[in-house]
């Protein structure tokens, strides 16, 4: 039986095709549970609560969240929380978009070695930028302050792992006492970026190997010679890496649309799924190669669930991350300093203080407190329903 409509959402494809796939494929804890997350997302099985109208008697049940991180409908409130969070974190100048990628021929070790491989990645960029920003060839002298977001992901859902990267244009001096613009045109060229980044990455990754904290199952297995990972280390040493720029941000209010864009985006989006019909998932992606023009694309469901499951990251990785004097333990003291040495007027976006429904009327226009039958009375929880999941965990 075919499903055409325009509210498919990957749970239809799990709750159809998931059972069949874990039979007959290997799935780890972390792919079971997001499976399962995505699956019972507000259903019953995960409790929530009736609401009464206090005007008309209307009735309904609303159901609860599974709050995973990989869950299509779980990301909006979240991202909007985080969004405005960030407001407080803003410096009033141009901001910088740099993409550093990895080579495809290290996948098949970063899937084997996620925790390691992409923390390494992370460590990586963040040497290489510090590093750049205390060469006096690019005329800083300072440190840098940045937000790192991992995606894992092709638009055919294949793995393709970078980093987004967002830059404040300039640096703080070491002593503290002096902010640095940047140029306005380019941060650093781009081309010394992907060198130093493949060095630094790579260094890493041999580093990682001589202390055992690297493992090579399944077609990986020939990687445990030494003498064969050296030889693929040479491989990619021979290929350019890629490290992307985009045109610099103008301003706060540009940043803010950049990462409601990519922060807490997931491999795919309900509503890029099509169809479901006869075992194929039909789903719309961006051809890169051109112009960004939007494709469909026809899967068995089974290798539309591998892809999809290739993005599970591991339990309590992180994602987003934050470095310099934008890192967890500096930020707080540093951007009041920069903002008072930068001495500007540009006036930057206010921090929200709201509550979870003053949120949706905000970003919906919608009040869903007000009853949809009579559009008078206001819903108000009368009982709670329990939930039914036990995480065995």
């Amino acid at each position: 039986m075919k499903i055409d409509n325009p509210k498919l959402e990957m749970a239809d494809v799990f709750r159809r095709y998931g059972e069949a796939f874990r039979q007959n494929n290997p799935v780890s804890n972390a792919q079971q549970k997001v499976m399962r997350h995505i699956e019972i997302c507000r259903t019953a099985i995960l409790g929530g609560h009736v609401e009464n109208c206090d005007n008309c008697d209307f009735e309904r049940i609303s159901y609860n969240s599974c709050r995973d991180r990989h869950c299509p409908k779980c990301q909006t409130l979240v991202k909007e929380k985080w969004l405005n969070d960030r407001k407080a974190e803003l410096l009033p100048c141009g901001y910088f978009h740099l993409v550093f990628t990895l080579p495809h021929d290290l996948n098949p070790i970063i899937l084997c070695n996620r925790k390691a491989c992409l923390g390494i990645l992370f460590t990586a960029v963040n040497q290489t930028l510090q590093a750049f920003a205390k060469d006096p060839q690019w005329r800083l002298e300072g440190q840098l302050g940045f937000i790192l977001v991992l995606h894992t992901w092709s638009q055919t859902l294949m793995d393709h792992f970078h980093l987004h990267c967002l830059v404040p244009a300039g640096a703080l001096s070491f002593g503290k006492h002096r902010w640095i613009p940047a140029r306005k045109s380019f941060l650093f060229r781009v081309k010394s970026l992907a060198k130093e980044f493949r060095k630094r990455y790579l260094c890493l990754l041999k580093t990682a190997y001589d202390k055992n904290e690297l493992i090579f199952p399944g077609n990986t297995a020939k990687y445990e010679s030494r003498q064969e990972l050296d030889r693929l280390i040479q491989s990619v040493l021979k290929v350019n890496w890629i490290v992307y720029a985009k045109k610099p941000f103008a301003g706060p209010e540009q940043v803010l649309e950049y990462l409601g864009r990519y922060t807490q985006r997931i491999a795919i989006s309900n509503n890029r799924i099509k169809s479901i019909d006869n075992g194929n998932i039909v789903f719309t992606y961006r051809d890169r190669a051109n112009n960004n023009e939007f494709k469909e694309m026809t899967l068995p469901a089974k290798e539309f669930i591998r892809r999809f499951l290739l993005h599970v990251l591991p339990e309590g990785f992180m994602k987003i991350r934050y470095f310099g004097f934008l890192s967890n333990k500096n930020k707080k003291q540093a951007i009041l300093v920069i903002r008072k040495l930068m001495d500007s007027v540009i006036a930057l976006p206010e921090k929200y203080k709201e509550t979870v429904v003053e949120m949706l009327l905000r970003l919906t226009g919608e009040d869903i407190t007000c009853c949809p039958e009579c559009k008078k009375g206001k819903m108000r929880t009368v009982k709670k329903l329990e939930s039914q999941y036990w995480d065995s965990s």
